[in-house]
């Protein structure tokens, strides 16, 4: 065994012991096949007004930008799955994903712990962890380090465990043994793009984020567009519907993570209680939750929107 594959061998096993579902190993580059498709939806204006994706653009690129002699990208993913879901079918939706705790915390205290065990057990290595928060091409890193393809709906796709998946990463300036890329396996299925209600998924593989349920319900702070009016199919915070109708998500199984388990009462909500919502009962319901990002207004204004124009 060489020493490369030893130390990624550790790494991948802290990663496990971590709560980790799996990790994959790339090499530090420039990201050749994603710049141009980069470039064209930034021109399209597909990130309506995320403008902080026009950010950074050699950065999200080239994580050799992002960390000093950057030699691996260490890609990891963390299921959030949940074994049951909303049990009032009329009431508001929100998306798997934001049920538990905020993922963005949780995740970074796995990471920190393995590149506390990095620099303890191999040495002193430079790195930067990353949990969707700065210029780091996420899906592209952990399809190069063989955890998935990235699926007609833009969402890495894992062949045995579906999609329901935080990605994080953790760029080292440590040479470590890459992992392969896998076979895409979407084949001739179109219902992610046949399902969508607002027509994000403008052609395979590509989204226009400001056509997108989840931007509507999250990143939009102004007064959601009247022609998506009853488009939304009930969902407040973000969408899943281009998860839930992917064949591959039969395959997705609860995830182990307690942080990611719902808030007290959370699924048990009817309809009249998410209308009716006070702003201390968000407070106390989305208390360290990804919900706080919308804000009590922000939800309260989707939750209007699902209502049907004559009540």
């Amino acid at each position: 065994m060489t020493i490369k594959s030893k130390h990624s061998a550790l790494i991948k096993a802290e990663a496990k012991r971590l709560g980790f579902d799996f990790c994959g190993i790339s090499p530090a580059g420039f990201l050749e096949e994603e710049a141009p498709r980069l470039e064209l939806w930034l021109n399209k204006h597909m990130q309506g007004q995320m403008s902080y994706m026009a950010n950074h653009f050699d950065k999200r690129l080239d994580p050799r930008l992002l960390v000093d002699g950057a030699r691996s990208v260490i890609s990891l993913l963390l299921n959030y799955y949940p074994a049951s879901g909303q049990t009032d079918s009329s009431a508001p939706k929100i998306s798997k994903y934001a049920y538990g705790a905020d993922y963005h915390f949780v995740i970074k205290e796995k990471l920190r712990e393995l590149y506390d065990f990095i620099l303890t057990e191999i040495g002193e290595v430079n790195g930067r962890v990353f949990v969707d928060s700065a210029p780091v091409m996420d899906k592209a890193w952990a399809r190069k380090s063989g955890l998935g393809w990235i699926g007609k709906n833009s969402n890495l796709i894992s062949k045995g465990h579906g999609s329901f998946f935080f990605i994080a990463e953790l760029i080292v300036d440590l040479e470590l043994e890459n992992d392969g890329p896998v076979a895409d396996y979407c084949g001739s299925c179109t219902k992610c793009i046949d399902a969508c209600p607002t027509g994000a998924i403008t052609e395979p593989y590509v989204v226009d984020g400001s056509k997108c349920i989840s931007y509507f319900t999250i990143e939009l702070k102004e007064q959601i567009p009247p022609e998506v009016k009853g488009k939304f199919e009930n969902w407040a915070f973000g969408c899943d519907i281009c998860q839930d109708v992917c064949p591959w998500n039969s395959f997705a199984a609860p995830h182990q993570e307690p942080h990611f388990n719902a808030a007290t009462g959370l699924l048990e909500m009817t309809k009249a209680d998410w209308e009716e919502m006070t702003e201390e009962v968000f407070r106390k319901t989305f208390k360290g939750s990804a919900v706080k990002r919308t804000g009590y207004h922000g939800l309260k204004r989707n939750i209007a929107f699902l209502r049907p124009s004559e009540e």
